[in-house]
Parts: C-alpha cells; structure tokens; sequence
C-alpha cells in the first residue's frame, strides 16, 4: 500500500469514526481537554433543529496538537443549510472560548455526507425520532 493510499484510508476511517479529541497530552489533560471541547460544541445549535451539533453528529474529527491548538472537521445537515456561512465561525469561537486551547481551524466538509444515522440517541429522542 503507498503512503498516500494509507494516509487515505486513516483520513476516511477518520470521518466515519466518532468525534474524539486526539491524545496530544497525557491522559487525564487529554479527558479533560475532550469534556471540555465536546461542552462548548454542545452549545451550538442548528437554528432549525432544536439539538446541538455535536449531538446531531455534525462534528466529524476534533484533533488537538501538543500547543492546544485544536482542528475540527465538521458539516451540515445539508450543503444548502441556510446558516452554512456561519456555522463554522460560531464553532470556531466556541471551541476558542475553551481555556488553554490555542488557534482554532475549523474545516467544512461533505465527505461522507451527513445522515440522521449519525445523531445520538440523545438527539434522537429530542426529535421524536425513535
């Protein structure tokens, strides 16, 4: 397999998998830096769904380096999201507002795109959709 094919594939495995913080210090900094991170996207809200982001699995990769410096990799729930220009700087200055964090890079992405299979149960439940 070549380095690209690789880089690719974990690039991917990546975007399917759940939204986690990468462990850029040691364990307990690393939890607590997580909570903390997952706490502010909790207060984003899509203005037409009563359910924050995080838990309508809008926030695909949250990768924290070792000076705090946090990238995430997020989408909508449609390419045409009215807010689609703002929603990104509203994660940004969330994520900013996180004491200790460093810069803030906050990446919209379509691939995989979004599908209610993503949601929590927790959104799940807030939108009757058991």
């Amino acid at each position: 397999m070549t380095e690209k094919s690789q880089e690719n594939e974990e690039r991917a495995a990546d975007a399917e998998a759940p939204a986690e913080a990468a462990p850029a210090a040691p364990a307990p900094e690393h939890d607590q830096l997580k909570d903390d991170l997952v706490a502010a996207l909790k207060t984003v809200f899509d203005p037409e769904i009563p359910v924050d982001i995080y838990e309508l699995g809008l926030i695909y990769r949250l990768h924290a380096d070792e000076e705090r410096n946090i990238e995430v990799d997020m989408t909508l729930t449609a390419p045409g999201c009215p807010v689609a220009g703002d929603m990104p700087g509203w994660v940004e200055n969330a994520v900013a507002s996180v004491p200790g964090v460093g810069q803030v890079k906050v990446k919209l992405v379509f691939d995989p795109p979004w599908d209610p299979s993503r949601m929590s149960d927790e959104a799940r439940l807030a939108l009757n959709m058991f």
